[in-house]
């Protein structure tokens, strides 16, 4: 019961706040390996969050402070940015995370692919280190 209220606040903080890129992560993350995946784009940075689920609900909220193109004329990007992470399973765990990545936006159509990498550790309901935190993002832009 627990886990569909917090599914269901989070579907509506997504729609309340009108992402601009909405999509899926493919990948390992604490504790899952599927997410949905949203973007919520600054100038020069943005904000990255992700529901998970697999071994119970994640939520990762994550700000990328360093969001920019490899040239000035590329439609490939690289990011870098800290965050948080929690994962709702039979207790509740919280850690830091860190994110590295690179993705690619489509000319004409409203489509980005991306790779990232996550390590995180896992301070509070446990103390665990997870390091093979690879993934593959595609999302739609609004």
């Amino acid at each position: 019961m627990k886990q569909l209220f917090l599914i269901g606040f989070i579907i509506s903080f997504f729609s309340s706040v009108n992402a601009q890129e909405l999509g899926l992560r493919f990948g390992e993350m604490t504790g899952n390996n599927i997410a949905i995946d949203g973007i919520l784009n600054f100038k020069t940075s943005r904000l990255h969050t992700d529901i998970s689920f697999g071994d119970g609900v994640g939520v990762d909220i994550i700000y990328d402070f360093i969001y920019s193109p490899i040239s000035t004329a590329s439609k490939m990007y690289y990011y870098v940015g800290m965050g948080v992470v929690t994962l709702f399973y039979s207790e509740f765990e919280m850690g830091a995370t860190g994110e590295v990545g690179f993705e690619y936006r489509f000319d004409g159509i409203p489509f980005v692919i991306g790779l990232d990498y996550r390590p995180s550790i896992i301070v509070i309901g446990s103390t665990n280190f997870h390091w093979n935190g690879f993934g593959v993002n595609m999302r739609y832009v609004f």
